[in-house]
């Protein structure tokens, strides 16, 4: 089993269909926070659901395809994050991410972003990261800023949100600007 611990209150762990139930728990309990900026809210609506979810995002792991993966804060299930698909030929990934209503505010989107950035480039070799969220989302877009990302542009009405669109601000980070920010945040130190 895949588990990345990054410190002592914070991992991340391959999702697994035991972790359906609580999985679907946190997403029912934050589900007027998340139906925000999330399109998939309505599809799941049963524990079931997210164990369909689940079992979908195990074949895009074993096929090479993705990386889906619980955050663990406390040893609790905080959210989910990941590779949400790998383009292998381009050597790309892109990063996706929630967090439940009562995890906000500890920093914890920040460092597993950062984690899987780390992942992306010293483990599976690849050339580029992107992190894209819905243009007005701020709190998603803090994510891939803090951590040095170029704003690459806005793709327009990129997603259908229930009952409108949103554009999406893409976010990029390349292997080697990546190696750039560690040796100068070396040196800083």
């Amino acid at each position: 089993m895949f588990i990345h611990k990054i410190n002592d209150e914070l991992s991340l762990k391959l999702t697994d269909v035991r972790d359906s139930k609580q999985l679907f728990e946190l997403t029912d309990g934050s589900r007027s926070y998340l139906k925000e900026w999330l399109p998939w809210l309505d599809f799941t609506v049963k524990e079931e659901d997210t164990k369909a979810f689940i079992e979908g995002t195990l074949r895009g792991f074993a096929d090479h395809k993705s990386l889906s993966t619980v955050i663990l804060f406390k040893g609790k299930i905080a959210g989910t994050a990941g590779f949400n698909s790998i383009t292998w030929p381009n050597k790309t990934a892109y990063i996706g991410y929630w967090l439940g209503k009562d995890f906000q505010g500890n920093g914890i989107m920040t460092k597993v972003a950062e984690t899987l950035t780390e992942i992306a480039f010293n483990e599976y070799g690849l050339n580029k990261v992107e992190i894209r969220a819905a243009v007005e989302n701020m709190k998603s877009r803090s994510i891939p800023e803090r951590l040095g990302y170029k704003h690459e542009g806005t793709i327009r009405e990129a997603e259908w949100l229930y009952d409108h669109y949103v554009d999406h601000a893409v976010y990029g980070m390349l292997a080697r600007e990546w190696e750039q920010k560690k040796h100068s945040t070396k040196k800083q130190v």
